[in-house]
Parts: structure tokens; C-alpha cells; sequence
């Protein structure tokens, strides 16, 4: 990866590398703060230092340090100055930092280096140096990057991704043929923790292109409007969410210059793709498939129009097919492969794949399980997700494992009861969650955005579409949906409003 973005500041020195806050920054001008943060880190001269804390802010200084921390030798480590001070204490500690670099001063960030006894340099206002993008030693070895996120035991849980890993999801993206040059502009969206930003960061800057990134001052939907519109972009990584809450606005939209439209991190509802595709009618409709253990994504489905984007299972649009170097089989319950048509868990094995949980070897003995490829012994993750594949090899998103639930005995896919309230309602957020009482007893709800007609009909239409042990035992009207920091629905936030609600 660093050998092809190195190319690209050799070919293209005086071409736009980011649009930052309406200031533009070359190849040049990144080459230089690199090389800058770069001979600064090593005049620290930090022993044994294998990973560097970034804090992340839509800063130039901040993009220029991820690349300074692989240039070093050493993977990144992105944290949120917002974050509870306990949490980035937690991943620090886990990730042995020694080092963090950061763009302003910030009293959270201070306070974490005192506590922790570790170094801060502030990388605004360094000497310049002579440019030095030269490839550390046994840099195909080393970590790229490693992204916390949330734990089931309260303890962030660290997942690894090395160089080999991110050149392979580079590599696979370039084989797609997709027709990107130096001249595209990216959307870059998503905060440094949330691993779609490894794609719209480091994807362009391999070939030469620009990174536009989305102010997260005021409201951050309207902003990916205003990026899209003014920025003229050209490739559009986003969430699903991001269009279902523009929606309203669809008729406005007309984005002739934008070529792909790639959505990834949930389902994609084939009705508002459909939409969509109208805004950028000379775009394609890319639906991705990935989790963060294996690089971004590693499945592809390209939607050149409606006949493509009618491939649906529950409503959502397909997953597709494995991009290169990667092998998707759907499993039983003991991890025996299924034949098409018939639905299990997916699981991957990839050159993208991460090495294994970071520092956590109980999550991995859950997570990985070594399985025959032609003859070939591979190791495959499992993904928690279930899916199955058609006749012509192509896969469907099937919901969470963990949105299956068992409910008076029965299995319940709770995913098929939202897909048919989505059809009689119109509304794109919906959510049926299991609520426990405190007798033990459970309930099953079912959550709306902005839906006031009349709840019976919906009750009726769903009897008549699902068993009755399926049908809501009460349905609810939120005025909106809560949000992640990432732009996906919070589920989190939706079921801790089950007991309030459950009291209505």
C-alpha cells in the first residue's frame, strides 16, 4: 500500500491529495508533513514502539499522521478526544502506546498522557524537514492499524490489520475494473475509528485521486448533501442510513458526475437504492460486504440498474459475490458447510483477514475454525452474520445471529418481521426488539421512525404474513431513530428504550 501511494506523490506532486474544511492540500504539501511528523517521532527515539496513538480530528495534521505512524515503521491507532477518558486509558494500555500524536492541544488527551506516562507531540507547528517517504524495514510485516471497538465484557476489543492485509483489500478493489483515476474526487465521511475510512482514506490516495472530507460541524447528513453537491464527488462511500434520512430530499438531488455509490456496514433496502439510483443517474450502486476483521469489506455486488437491485432476500439488496483472494462458505450450527440455498453462518477466509483478536486469545477460539478449500486447509471467521447463496453463487444478507432470537420456543427472524413492516408502512427505519420483563416474560416490540397511521391494520397485514408468535405485541412511534457516530442506526440506544416504553 505505502509503494503505490508513494507512486502516486511521485506522478501526481502538484495534484489535489485532500479537501479539508475548503482547504486543499497536494501530494507535495503531504509528503512533506509526513516526512516532517516522521523525523520527529524518530528524534524521540521510542524503544521497542510498535503501534502510535493518532487522535483523530477532520484535521490535515491527522491524515498526515497515519501515514507518518506506517512510515515509522509502526500501525496506527485512532482515538476520539470525546471519548470517556476512561476508554482511551483502556486502549492505550491495551495497545502498550507509548507515543501520541495529536494535532491541537487537548486537556483530555493531556490528562491521558499523564496518567499513563506517556509522550504527546503535537504535530502543527514542526520543523520542516527534507521529504523521506523511503519504506521502513520489514514493512510487509508490520501492523497497519488496530481499531477498538466495543466489548461484550466492557473491555474494548482490539482488532488488528496488518500492511499484507490492507495492500490485499487495495488489490482486490483495484480488480473489481472499476474506472477510478487520479482524477476522482472520494467522500470521506466516517470518524478514524470506523473502518470504512480505511477504504475512503487510503483507497484514493493509492492512485492519485482526492479525499473530500464531510464536516462533522452541525448536522452531519446535510453535510454529505452539501459535499456531494459542491465538492462535485465522483465516489461515494457511505451507510445506508446516510440515504434513507435524505430521502426527503431526493427530488432536489441530481448528481450527474457521480460515478459509484458504494454502500457498506448494513443492509441496503432495495427501495431506497432504487430511489436513490435516480439522484445519479449515470452512477452505479455498489453494495459492499465486510466486517472489520477482514479489511473493510471483501464482497462486491455492482447494481447497473433495477434488475440488479430486484436480487433481494427480507428486502435488502444483495451481498454479491468474494472479491479477490477471498472465500466465503455459509455453515451449519457445526460449522459443516451448506449447499445454496440454505441458510447458515458466513464465514470468510481472506488474504485480507486479521491475524487473530488483539492480545485475546479465548475470542479467537470462538472466532476462527480451520476448514478444507479444495483440498487446501484455511482458516475462516466466523462473521455472527447469516446469509445464504443462490443458484448463480450470488449471496444474501440474512441479519445478525444475534437478531434470531428464540421467543415462546420458536426461532424468530426478526429482520423478516421488520422487511414486512417496511412494505405495508413506507418507513425505511424499523426495528422489532425483544423486550424482558421483570417477571422473565418476554415481549416482542416493534419500533417505527415517524409513523402515526393506524397500528391495527399494520397488526392485521403482519398476521397475515407471519405466524402469530411473530406478530408485535405492541408497536411504538419514535420521531426519529437514533444514530452512531458512524451514521448506522444505534440498536443499543433503541433497546435500552424498550423499558420506558414497555411501561407505556
Amino acid at each position: 500500500m505505502l509503494n503505490r501511494f508513494i507512486n502516486a506523490c511521485t506522478q501526481f506532486p502538484d495534484k489535489t491529495a485532500f479537501v479539508i474544511n475548503g482547504n486543499s492540500f497536494t501530494y507535495t504539501q503531504l509528503s512533506q508533513k509526513i516526512s516532517d511528523i516522521r523525523t520527529a517521532i524518530f528524534s524521540l527515539n521510542i524503544p521497542e514502539q510498535k503501534l502510535i496513538g493518532v487522535v483523530a480530528e477532520d484535521d490535515f495534521d491527522t491524515y498526515a499522521s497515519l501515514l507518518a505512524a506506517m512510515f515509522s515503521g509502526c500501525g496506527y491507532v485512532p482515538l476520539l478526544s470525546h471519548n470517556p477518558i476512561d476508554r482511551n486509558e483502556s486502549i492505550a494500555e491495551l495497545a502498550d502506546l507509548k507515543l501520541i500524536l495529536t494535532p491541537k492541544k487537548d486537556e483530555q488527551i493531556e490528562t491521558l498522557c499523564s496518567n499513563k506516562n506517556l509522550t504527546l507531540l503535537e504535530t502543527k507547528s514542526l520543523s520542516q524537514s527534507e521529504i523521506d517517504l523511503s519504506l521502513p524495514l520489514n514493512y510487509d510485516e508490520q501492523l497497519a492499524y488496530i481499531l477498538f471497538t466495543s466489548g461484550s465484557t466492557g473491555v474494548p476489543k482490539g482488532v488488528p490489520i496488518t500492511m499484507k492485509n490492507l495492500e490485499a483489500l487495495i488489490q482486490a478493489f483495484l480488480a473489481l475494473g472499476y474506472s477510478v483515476s487520479e482524477n476522482d474526487r472520494f467522500m470521506q465521511m466516517f470518524e478514524l475509528t470506523f473502518d470504512f475510512s480505511v477504504f475512503t482514506t487510503f483507497a484514493p490516495l493509492c492512485i492519485g485521486a482526492s479525499v473530500h472530507t464531510v464536516s462533522s460541524e452541525g448536522i452531519k447528513f446535510a453535510n454529505v448533501y452539501t459535499t456531494l453537491e459542491e465538492q462535485n464527488i465522483t465516489f461515494a462511500a457511505m451507510v445506508p442510513s446516510v440515504i434513507n434520512y435524505l430521502r426527503p430530499y431526493f427530488e432536489e438531488m441530481n448528481f450527474e458526475n457521480l460515478k459509484y455509490s458504494l454502500f457498506c456496514g448494513e443492509a441496503l433496502i432495495a427501495d431506497v437504492a432504487k430511489e436513490w439510483k435516480q439522484c445519479s443517474p449515470n452512477g452505479v450502486v455498489v453494495n459492499a460486504y465486510g466486517p472489520t476483521e477482514a479489511t473493510v469489506f471483501c464482497m462486491m455486488y455492482d447494481c447497473h440498474d433495477n434488475m440488479n437491485l430486484n436480487k433481494t432476500y427480507n428486502g435488502s439488496v444483495s451481498i454479491g459475490k468474494a472479491m479477490l483472494n477471498t472465500d466465503i462458505i455459509v455453515v451449519d450450527e457445526n460449522l459443516k458447510a451448506l449447499p445454496s440455498n440454505e441458510k447458515g453462518e458466513l464465514c470468510i477466509t481472506s488474504a485480507q483477514l486479521t491475524p487473530g483478536y488483539w492480545k485475546d486469545e479465548e475470542k479467537n477460539k470462538e472466532a476462527f475454525f480451520k476448514h478444507i478449500v479444495n483440498g487446501k486447509e484455511k482458516t475462516f471467521y466466523r462473521s455472527g452474520d447469516l446469509a445464504l447463496y443462490d443458484d448463480e453463487g450470488d449471496f444474501m444478507f440474512g441479519g445478525r445471529l444475534d437478531y434470531q432470537v428464540k421467543l415462546y420456543g420458536f426461532r424468530v427472524e426478526l429482520g423478516e418481521i421488520e422487511h414486512h413492516a417496511r412494505t405495508f408502512s413506507g418507513v425505511t427505519n424499523t426495528a422489532a426488539l425483544v423486550y424482558e420483563t421483570e417477571t422473565g416474560s418476554q415481549m416482542l416490540y416493534l419500533l417505527l421512525e415517524n409513523y402515526d397511521v393506524d397500528f391495527t391494520s399494520l397488526k392485521e397485514f403482519l398476521a397475515t404474513k407471519v405466524p402469530h408468535y411473530m406478530v408485535p405485541s405492541k408497536i411504538f412511534s419514535l420521531p426519529s431513530f437514533p444514530f452512531n457516530n458512524n451514521g448506522k442506526v444505534d440498536r443499543k440506544v433503541l433497546q435500552n428504550k424498550l423499558k420506558e416504553l414497555g411501561e407505556t
